[in-house]
C-alpha cells in the first residue's frame, strides 16, 4: 500500500478520559474514492474516531495523517480547510436561518475576500459570492431542496433537516465526508434515498466517504468496505458479508 492509495490515515491512536480508554491503539485506513463504513457496538470508540480526526478531542498518543500530513495536534479550524467535512449525530443546523443560509455557511472554507474588498464591495468579492451562491445551488439541485431552499429550518421535518445539514457539509467541497449516522430517525423510504445520494457523491461529486451507522441493510447497500470498532479497537474488517459472519464480531454484539 503506497500514500497515494491512503487519504486519512489513523497510526496506534489512542484517546484517554483520565483512566478511560475510548480508543485504544486504533490503526485504520480510508482509500481515495471509496465508501467506508465503521460500525460497532455502542461505546466502541466510532464517534470517538470521528472527533479525533475532525479535532474536537486531542489524541493521547498517535498519528493522524490526512494526504500525508499529520493533523493530530492543527488548531480544530483549519480541518474544513484541508478538505474534510462532517455531520453529527444530532442535527446541527441554525434553525432560525433559512435552508438557503445554512448552505451558504458551507462555503465559508473559501473565505470571503480581504476586509477592504468588503468594505468597497469589488467585483473580485462580487463574483466570488455569485460563485458561492451557484455552487449552493447546485447541491440543492443534486438533493432535491429546491421546494424548501428559502424555507426556515425549524419548520422542516427531520428527514429533510438531515438532508440539509449533508447539503451543507457537501458546499464545502470536502475530499473526504465523515456522516455520523446519518439514517438515525429517518423512516425506510428516506434511507433507500440516502443509499442512492451516498453512492452519487462518491461516482458524480468524487468525495470519498465515511460513514458511521447501524443500518447495516444500509451499510450492505453502499459500503465497499466495512470496519467494526470494539473497545476502542478495529476488531474486523472487509466486505459487509465478512464482516457480519465474522466470529468476533457476533461475540462483540451478542455475547459469548
Amino acid at each position: 500500500m503506497t500514500a497515494r492509495d491512503t487519504l486519512l490515515e489513523l497510526d496506534q491512536v489512542a484517546l484517554h478520559f483520565g483512566g478511560l480508554a475510548a480508543i485504544s491503539d486504533l490503526s485504520m485506513t480510508v482509500h481515495p474514492g471509496e465508501v467506508l463504513a465503521v460500525i460497532g457496538p455502542n461505546g466502541a470508540g466510532k464517534t470517538s474516531m470521528l472527533n479525533l480526526v475532525t479535532r474536537v478531542f486531542d489524541a493521547t498518543r498517535g498519528r493522524i495523517l490526512f494526504k500525508g500530513q499529520d493533523i493530530a495536534a492543527l488548531p480544530r479550524a483549519r480541518i474544513a480547510h484541508l478538505g474534510i467535512a462532517r455531520t453529527f449525530q444530532n442535527i446541527e443546523l441554525f434553525d432560525a436561518a433559512s435552508v438557503l443560509d445554512n448552505l451558504l455557511l458551507g462555503r465559508h472554507r473559501f473565505g470571503a475576500g480581504a476586509w477592504w474588498q468588503q468594505v468597497l464591495r469589488t467585483s473580485a468579492l462580487t463574483r466570488a459570492e455569485e460563485a458561492h451562491r451557484e455552487k449552493v445551488e447546485e447541491i440543492i439541485e443534486f438533493l432535491e431542496l429546491s421546494a424548501w431552499r428559502n424555507a426556515r429550518v425549524a419548520g422542516l421535518p427531520y428527514g429533510v433537516r438531515k438532508i440539509v445539514e449533508l447539503g451543507r457539509a457537501l458546499c464545502s467541497e470536502p475530499d473526504v465526508l465523515f456522516l455520523d449516522e446519518p439514517a438515525s430517525g429517518l423512516n425506510p423510504e428516506e434511507t433507500r434515498d440516502l443509499a442512492f445520494w451516498i453512492d452519487d457523491i462518491r461516482s458524480d461529486l468524487g468525495i470519498t466517504v465515511v460513514m458511521i451507522e447501524h443500518d447495516m441493510a444500509l451499510v450492505g447497500a453502499v459500503a465497499d468496505r466495512v470496519i467494526c470498532m470494539a473497545q476502542g479497537r478495529v476488531l474486523a474488517q472487509g466486505t459487509a458479508a465478512q464482516v457480519q459472519a465474522h466470529p468476533d464480531v457476533i461475540a462483540a454484539y451478542l455475547g459469548t
